[in-house]
């Protein structure tokens, strides 16, 4: 795929809708307690690209602030009328980098997790999948992930600085 594909996705009862716009920067499949609970799952897939490329075609979202394991917090933005999880956005970013539910793509299977994370805090009985780099807690980006991936991840961190001031 390239920078021109386009995938789109909603919420589970249809009010949001959304377009993500080009690949993602990374893919992470998190099996941390928090996302566990935040979720209500084993796990959450959140598929991180430029916000830029990221449209909301309809629909409204609510914004709730939760914790992460830094200890920084996040926002998770939600349908407002079935609730559902849509994407986040995390303290390192801002709002220039979203966290896309994987769930929430109409073909989530485009999609594949990069690395899997926390996974010292996964169920017991589930099973990490074969050729995807896994880690008991979080990683080095810099040495694990496509170099084009990191230099999209630092423009995106100079952006943040510059507006910063």
């Amino acid at each position: 795929m390239t920078q021109d594909t386009i995938r789109e996705g909603g919420c589970g009862c249809g009010h949001v809708r959304y377009r993500m716009q080009g690949e993602p920067i990374m893919v992470h499949n998190c099996h941390c307690k928090l996302c566990q609970q935040q979720t209500g799952s084993t796990s959450v897939v959140n598929v991180f690209i430029e916000s830029d490329n990221v449209d909301l075609l309809s629909g409204e979202l609510t914004v709730h602030e939760l914790g992460t394991g830094s200890g920084q917090r996040h926002t998770i933005h939600r349908c407002k009328q079935c609730g559902a999880a849509v994407w986040s956005h995390y303290p390192r970013f801002a709002e220039l980098m979203t966290g896309l539910r994987a769930g929430t793509l109409d073909d989530p299977g485009s999609v594949t997790p990069d690395v899997v994370i926390f996974t010292d805090f996964k169920m017991p009985w589930v099973t990490l999948p074969e050729g995807i780099p896994a880690f008991g807690e979080y990683y080095d980006p810099r040495t694990t992930l496509p170099g084009q991936s990191v230099d999209r991840m630092r423009a995106l961190a100079a952006r943040g600085r510059a507006a910063e001031g």
